[in-house]
C-alpha cells in the first residue's frame, strides 16, 4: 500500500502542496492534476491506484469527471475519494451515487486525509470471497442466494439493506469496518447514504436477530465488526 499512486486533482496549487506533501511522507506516490480533462487523460495513462478528487473545478467539474471515470471501461474500478468544500447531503450522495468511494470536506487535516486514503486502498485489497457460499455462525445461518437468514431454523424478515449489511459483515469475520465502508459496499437504490443510516440499520438488524444480534459488535470510534462465536 505504501508504494500507491495516487492521483489528485485538485486547481490550487497550494491544497496540492499539502496534500502532495502528506501523502509522500507516507510513501505515497502522487501525480497532480488541474483540471477535470487533464484527470481523465492521466487516469488512462497511468491508471493511479487511487483518484483524489475536487469538485470545484474550472470546466468540467469533480461530478462530470467521476462520472466520466465510472462509465469508461478503462477506469471504471479506479477508487475515487471526493475532496470538496461542499458539506450538503444532497452533493456527496449525488457523488457516491456516480461511483464515489469515500468523501473528505475541506478544510480536512491531512491525517484525516491519509487514513481514509488508506482505508479505501485496504478495501480494494481485501481477499476475494465467494458471495454464494452459505454460512452458519452458531444458531445464525445465511444463504445469500436465496437471501434466506435464519435464526434457531426460524426464517427472519430482513429488508434488503438489512440483509446485505448483515451479509457484507459475517464475510469476514473480526474485520472492523468504518461506516463509509459498509455503505460502499451494501449501497442501493433503496438506501439512503448517510453514516447515520447505516447505525439505524444495526439498531434495527440486531433486534431482529435476536440473540444472534450479539455477533454484530460496535467498535467504538471506527463502525461495526461481526463475532463469529
Amino acid at each position: 500500500m505504501a508504494k500507491a499512486h495516487i492521483l489528485v486533482v485538485e486547481d490550487e496549487p497550494d491544497i496540492v502542496d499539502v496534500i502532495r506533501y502528506n501523502l509522500e511522507q507516507e510513501g505515497f506516490t502522487v501525480t497532480a492534476a488541474a483540471t477535470g480533462e487533464e484527470a481523465i487523460e492521466k487516469a488512462v495513462d497511468l491508471h493511479p491506484n487511487l483518484i483524489l478528487l475536487d469538485l470545484m473545478l474550472p470546466g468540467m467539474d469533480g461530478f462530470d469527471v467521476c462520472r466520466t471515470l465510472k462509465t469508461e471501461h478503462e477506469t471504471s474500478s479506479l477508487p475515487v475519494i471526493m475532496i470538496t468544500a461542499k458539506s450538503e447531503e444532497s452533493d456527496i450522495i449525488t457523488g457516491l451515487e456516480l461511483g464515489a468511494d469515500d468523501y473528505v470536506t475541506k478544510p480536512f487535516r491531512p491525517k484525516v486525509l491519509v487514513a481514509r486514503v488508506r482505508n479505501v486502498l485496504r478495501r480494494y485489497s481485501l481477499p476475494p470471497h465467494k458471495e454464494s457460499d452459505s454460512k452458519r455462525f452458531a444458531n445464525l445461518f445465511i444463504d445469500p442466494v436465496r437471501f434466506v437468514v435464519k435464526v434457531d431454523d426460524a426464517s427472519l424478515p430482513l429488508t434488503a439493506t438489512e440483509f446485505h449489511i448483515l451479509n457484507f459483515l459475517a464475510n469476514r469475520p473480526g474485520w472492523v469496518f468504518t461506516r463509509s465502508q459498509i455503505i460502499d459496499a451494501i449501497k442501493g437504490s433503496d438506501y439512503p447514504v448517510t453514516d447515520r443510516s447505516v447505525d439505524v440499520q444495526i439498531v434495527g438488524l440486531r433486534k431482529k436477530l435476536s440473540s444472534a444480534g450479539r455477533m454484530i459488535e460496535t467498535v467504538r470510534g471506527i463502525g461495526y465488526r461481526f463475532k463469529d462465536e
